[in-house]
């Protein structure tokens, strides 16, 4: 049992890293989800992160990192939410540079607890150039930051090629040396992993398509925290199946993102009632669902 009381974001994770829990980190790419993953976590008393990322406020509905926080301060609990900043890409899903240090500033400015910042499409160099210019401007403002190495994909347009063949060639999954060495040069407070995870796609017809019940490469996993020993993250979270979600657990993940899972019911409901009430309604029990079946939190 996380203990959230007078805790800063940095605590917490640091904490569920160390008694081996698991901190859910819920999307946002529509402003009216907010309100009803937040009382799930209140009528179940968990505890997990509101977080968006970039794209879902140049993709989806959640219109901008300061109505995001706007709406966050509406419906918050100390002793159940924080608010962060998920992927902040240094090069987007389209390939175009983002101004990143422009969004981490920001969101300091809105009151978001912890951020991250995304260079795994950069090349290791860069991304620890990258990745430790953000570390500053975060670390002098008080707040942890997370940074991804190895690449989580899906969010790019088009398909995927076949999981399986992702899989067994191991592209894109994060290397032990690479880790130690970028989380030394860097000075970043959590890393985000590449095992077998992936992302729900956010483009064209790909979106709402249900994702493959991926698998974790969890002897791998276990190298890279026993080489770290800092807290891990799971991105891609929705659809992971269960068994490997508890192993990963107990080997590391400290944090694990969900996005598919809320998004899809949300727009689902809302494309065939046109009521936002309803679509919150399927939020709620999604977010319940979740909690339930595939983190073992309830």
């Amino acid at each position: 049992m996380l203990e959230i009381s007078n805790k800063n974001t940095e605590e917490i994770i640091l904490s569920a890293y160390r008694s081996r829990i698991v901190v859910p980190a819920f999307n946002i790419p529509f402003l009216p989800m907010v309100a009803p993953i937040i009382q799930a976590l209140k009528d179940t008393g968990k505890f997990g992160l509101i977080q968006v990322a970039r794209l879902e406020w140049i993709k989806f509905g959640a219109r901008s990192l300061e109505a995001v926080a706007e709406e966050y301060r509406l419906h918050s609990s100390v002793e159940h939410t924080r608010l962060h900043l998920d992927h902040i890409p240094v090069i987007d899903e389209d390939g175009q540079r983002v101004d990143f240090l422009d969004d981490l500033k920001k969101a300091l400015d809105s009151g978001y607890e912890s951020l991250m910042v995304d260079g795994s499409r950069l090349s290791l160099k860069e991304n620890i150039e990258a990745t430790s210019r953000a570390c500053d401007i975060t670390h002098k403002g008080g707040v942890p930051i997370e940074a991804e190495l190895g690449a989580v994909l899906g969010h790019e347009a088009g398909p995927l090629p076949p999981y399986n063949e992702l899989f067994s060639s191991g592209k894109g999954f994060t290397d032990v040396n690479q880790a130690k060495r970028f989380v030394l040069e860097t000075g970043v407070d959590w890393l985000s992993v590449a095992i077998g995870n992936i992302h729900g796609a956010v483009s064209g017809v790909f979106k709402n398509q249900k994702k493959v019940p991926a698998r974790l490469d969890i002897e791998r996993l276990k190298e890279i925290n026993a080489a770290l020993g800092i807290p891990l993250v799971l991105h891609g979270g929705s659809g992971i199946q269960p068994k490997y979600i508890q192993e990963a657990i107990r080997n590391g993940i400290a944090k694990i993102n969900i996005g598919t899972n809320i998004r899809q019911p949300y727009v689902k409901i809302l494309e065939e009632s046109g009521s936002t009430d309803k679509a919150q309604d399927a939020v709620y029990e999604a977010v319940k669902d979740v909690m339930k079946n595939e983190l073992g939190m309830i």
